[in-house]
Formats: C-alpha cells, sequence, structure tokens
C-alpha cells in the first residue's frame, strides 16, 4: 500500500509495557538490555536501532502488532540501558552482531524478523549476511550501507547544502584548518583525554546535527532529544568512533557485495524521498542488489521512522510479513 492524498494513514499501536527485562552479559564487560513486549508465543521480531549509539525507546515498541508478535527491544554496547555507558571498549559491528545472535540463543528463538532503521538497517544486513538462515524477513528503513561516500555526504558536502545554517554550527567549534575531516576532528574532541572537560559540548553539537536534519519538517521535540546530556554522550561517542573506523567493515561495498547471502529472505525497503541523512541512491542501489526486495518509495518524507508516510508503510510492512 503506497500513502497518497486518498489513503488514511496508519498510527501506532496503543502503548504496551513489557512482560520481561534483563541485562544479558556479554564478552568484553558488556552486559546488554534486552526486553520483551507483545505475545510472548508470537512471532519473533527485533527492533534493531539506529546511530550507533541511539538507544532505545517505549514508543518504538508500537510499530508492532502486540497480538501477532513477540517484540524484542535491545540496547546495543554502551547506550541507552546497556552498561557500561557511552563506552567503547569492545564495541565494533562484529560484537554487535555476536551480541544479536547471543540474544537470540539466550530467548530460545530459532528464526526472527529484522526491523531496523538507519544504522540500524546497517547492522540487520550485517546480521542477515552472517545468519541468513536464523533471519526470516527484514524490514528497513533509510538504508546507510557504510560508505564514504555516505559518510561524505552527511559529514562534508551534501547535506550541508540543504540544511546550512545547522551546518555552520556543527562547523563553528572546530578551527577552520580541521574542517576537512569533521569527523576525525570530533572523534579527538570526544575520545581524547585531553579534551575530558569539553566533551559534553561536543556530544551535544554532534548530536544536534543530526538531530536537526532527520525530519522533513523541523522538530523541536527532536532537537531537544538530541542534547540530552545522557543521549548525547553516548550517541557521540559511539557514532564518531564507528564511523572514524569506517564501521569496522572489511571493504567499502561490503555490504552490496554480500547482498547476494539473503536471497530469498522476504525484504521491505521503506525510505523517504529527501531523506538528507541517508539519501535514497543507498536504497535504490541495495534493491538493485537485492532484486526479490520490494522498494518503498515514501514521497513526502525525511529520514525518521515518526513521519506520517514512512510510519505508515513500516506498520503495513509489519502487519504483511
Amino acid at each position: 500500500m503506497r500513502a497518497d492524498s486518498t489513503t488514511t494513514l496508519r498510527s501506532l499501536y496503543p502503548s504496551i509495557e513489557p512482560y520481561a527485562s534483563e541485562r544479558l552479559k556479554v564478552p568484553g564487560g558488556h552486559e546488554i538490555y534486552v526486553e520483551q513486549s507483545g505475545n510472548p508465543v508470537g512471532a519473533p521480531i527485533v527492533f534493531v536501532h539506529g546511530g550507533p549509539g541511539g538507544g532505545t525507546s517505549p514508543i518504538q515498541r508500537r510499530f508492532f502488532n502486540p497480538a501477532k508478535y513477540r517484540i524484542i527491544l535491545f540496547d546495543q554496547r554502551g547506550c541507552g540501558k546497556s552498561r557500561p555507558h557511552a563506552s567503547l571498549d569492545h564495541n565494533t559491528s562484529q560484537h554487535l552482531v555476536a551480541d544479536m545472535e547471543a540474544i537470540r540463543q539466550h530467548l530460545n528463538i530459532d528464526s526472527w524478523f529484522l526491523f531496523g532503521g538507519s544504522w540500524g538497517s546497517t547492522l540487520s544486513l550485517l546480521y542477515g549476511q552472517a545468519f541468513p538462515e536464523r533471519t526470516r524477513g527484514l524490514i528497513l528503513r533509510g538504508i546507510f550501507l557504510s560508505r564514504q561516500r555516505e559518510l561524505d555526504w552527511f559529514y562534508r558536502g551534501g547535506t550541508s547544502s540543504i540544511f546550512p545554517e545547522a551546518w555552520a554550527r556543527f562547523c563553528g567549534p572546530i578551527p577552520e584548518e580541521e574542517r576537512g575531516d569533521l569527523i576525525s576532528a570530533y572523534y579527538k574532541r570526544l575520545v581524547d583525554p585531553d579534551w575530558e572537560e569539553d566533551r559534553l559540548t561536543f556530544a551535544k553539537e554532534w548530536s544536534l546535527w543530526e538531530g536537526s536534519t532527520v525530519t522533513l519538517v523541523p522538530d523541536e521535540e527532536q532537537r531537544a532529544h538530541s542534547v540530552d546530556p545522557v543521549f548525547a554522550l553516548a550517541f557521540a561517542r559511539i557514532e564518531a568512533h564507528y564511523f572514524k573506523h569506517r564501521s569496522f567493515l572489511e571493504a567499502d561495498n561490503q555490504i552490496l557485495d554480500d547482498a547476494h547471502k539473503l536471497r530469498g529472505v522476504p525484504t521491505t525497503i521503506v525510505q523517504g524521498r529527501y531523506d538528507a541523512i541517508c539519501p535514497p541512491t543507498s536504497a535504490w542501489e541495495l534493491a538493485q542488489a537485492m532484486p526479490w526486495a520490494t522498494l518503498k518509495m515514501v514521497p513526502v518524507a525525511g529520514h525518521s521512522a515518526f513521519e506520517p508516510a514512512i510510519q505508515h508503510e513500516l506498520i503495513c510492512a509489519t502487519d504483511a510479513a
């Protein structure tokens, strides 16, 4: 179903509370927060949050019919309710994929659906390519393949032309001679002990840049959330850590090159036409590499999962899975 002027847009399912929550100990000294809600004997579906470092929130349970699904949310290493907070130690894509598999095994799930947007789409694809036999289906949004061209778009010369005032603020704290590589400049200030006193200030600016560009229509609530100190510190440190290290991928085009490993896995891709963070070209290229996938290009939407037409398509996808 495509949302248009004659379509009644789907709204989120009602609020629900978890029936179980815990912290799962994983190698490297991390404890991963895992919660379950919905139907304990329903089809398992795991919400793979963005960032990296974004964490989960209760509203994310509401993309899924609670009578149909066993809804699993978890906070990736270093963020949300996982511990230690904002830690970069033993925190790589490979660790996160291993954590997901540990969660699946711990919960005695044979196979599950993966639902992920932005960085969550990256991690869902990486997990699915590592464990296709455990992947019942993929519902992906705002595709990010973690290639250099995508990082350059957001941190060098793409999004800046659409949001020049937010870009000027993002660049402002960095000396002009370092602005050619803002990821490295911010990474140094977010990680180096010499910058610890000012770390939160830089974390807030890193997070606000994304919070200012995530929706088609400006969202002041999103901007305010992005500078919450606890959220911003984990989000900025972990994102800069991953992007500085190219998400710890073996090759720039790794995810597209390995798309064939997902052959036969039902996949829906939902992409905002005017996504300024993860532009539609990545979703298009992924759909070309996965011709069995369904691509839903949402005509009037940006990046956020909560923009009305994207939310509609995601709920239609979970209902249909």
